[in-house]
């Protein structure tokens, strides 16, 4: 198995699994009889061998049971509403297999789908992909008929956003820490081992849309990689989500409900709130210990002034919140000044190239802070291997450690 560093799945261009694995395709179903039936129709002709597929059907509480074909197994959970996230979890657990590609009923796959999308998970664990989702109008096409063919007769337009985001992100080689927002569900594989490690769906999910994201969200951090594979072609039967409806009021309101939900469990910025502090912790600061007053005031004051939604270990606003999904730690090495903004900085490139850790020092090389990426330490954990992500030192002007206790007056006031 490969351990590539940071997000670079191409560093596994031209590698096959060999021999192939098995893989177990989870298909998570509810009142669609019809579509299911193309659907495994579509599994079937697959180009992977037939003895190493696994099919499993999830429904989530349809008035009538789907009917599938020898050697696909049903599995089925009772009608409590919209449970997309607890069939999926239910899926993943009857999988037979440590490779799982899941697809949704009205998701069918091309020949070649399982062996594109399958690929590198089977070499490094670590791999999440998501595959390319293509748009159809099947209402008056055979079931029969392979979608290969038929599919292109019928296409309707793919979301422009989702495509340009893997032009732009040359197919998620160039992941970041939003690149979660990219992460399509109804055409995902992935390891038992990444699945787990990220914990599985959140069933709290119980409308349609976000709990993709979030699962994506939690499975970055804990060391995944993520990879776009358009070769990995699977038909939607209809228009994406805001194709289907005919008031855009509505689309807004769902939207806005999805991105609320959001907002609370993804705390980082351009996803969490602005103004409000989330629940959930993105940035955890922690002090050194044996502090005086004014020095603890003064050192957790200005990181809170750079990163106003932190929380700083051992102060009481702290203790109220969630710390399940920390993206960077912040620890304060040294009694210091750091001009305003250069921790922002630090802890957004931290972020952008995808380091594993910054040092701020001063210019005479004192050690002032460590900024460290969560994702990176958890990553170096599972492979037991440093390096999988650059670690930098920078010395600047903008970090003057304090030798004596600092004068806060001269700090609130601004002529310090």
């Amino acid at each position: 198995m490969h351990a590539v560093p940071q997000n670079r799945w191409d560093l596994l261009d031209g590698l096959r699994p060999d021999p192939l694995p098995p893989v177990s395709v989870v298909i998570a179903h509810y009142e669609q009889p019809r579509q299911l039936t193309r659907t495994l129709a579509a599994v079937r002709a697959q180009d992977y061998p037939a003895d190493l597929l696994d099919v499993v059907v999830v429904d989530d509480g349809s008035r009538t049971p789907p009917s599938v074909p020898d050697g696909v197994r049903l599995e089925r959970q009772p009608d409590r509403g919209f449970r997309l996230a607890a069939a999926r979890n239910l899926g993943v657990a009857a999988a037979r297999h440590d490779l799982v590609v899941q697809l949704d009923a009205d998701t069918a796959p091309e020949p070649g789908y399982v062996r594109a999308i399958t690929r590198l998970p089977a070499l490094a664990p670590d791999c999440v992909t998501v595959g390319r989702r293509r748009h159809a109008l099947f209402d008056h096409v055979a079931t029969t008929l392979p979608v290969e063919r038929v599919g292109p007769t019928v296409e309707v337009a793919e979301p422009r956003w989702l495509r340009d985001a893997y032009a732009r992100s040359r197919n998620l080689l160039d992941a970041d820490d939003r690149s979660y927002r990219y992460v399509i569900g109804a055409v995902t594989a992935f390891s038992r081992s990444m699945f787990e490690a990220a914990g599985g769906y959140d069933e709290t999910f119980t409308s349609y849309g976000g709990e993709d994201w979030e699962w994506a969200y939690r499975a970055w951090l804990a060391g995944g990689v993520f990879a776009h594979v358009p070769d990995a072609v699977a038909w939607h039967d209809g228009p994406d989500a805001a194709g289907r409806l005919d008031d855009p009021g509505d689309g807004l309101a769902a939207r806005n409900d999805e991105t609320l939900r959001l907002a609370e469990l993804i705390p980082l910025p351009g996803s969490g709130p602005r103004g409000h502090v989330p629940a959930h912790v993105d940035i955890l600061v922690r002090l050194p210990g044996g502090l005086d007053a004014a020095t603890r005031f003064l050192l957790a004051d200005q990181v809170l002034a750079d990163l106003p939604h932190a929380a700083v270990e051992g102060e009481a606003s702290a203790a109220r919140r969630i710390v399940d999904r920390v993206r960077i730690d912040v620890d304060v090495l040294a009694p210091h000044l750091l001009r305003a903004g250069a921790l922002r900085r630090s802890v957004d490139r931290v972020g952008t190239e995808q380091l594993g850790a910054l040092l701020i020092a001063d210019e005479a090389g004192v050690p002032c802070v460590r900024v460290t990426s969560r994702r990176a330490a958890a990553r170096r954990a599972r492979h037991d291997r440093p390096g999988l992500s650059p670690e930098v030192e920078v010395r600047t002007a903008d970090c003057r450690v304090l030798g004596s206790a600092p004068d806060l007056a001269a700090y609130l006031g601004g002529w310090a």
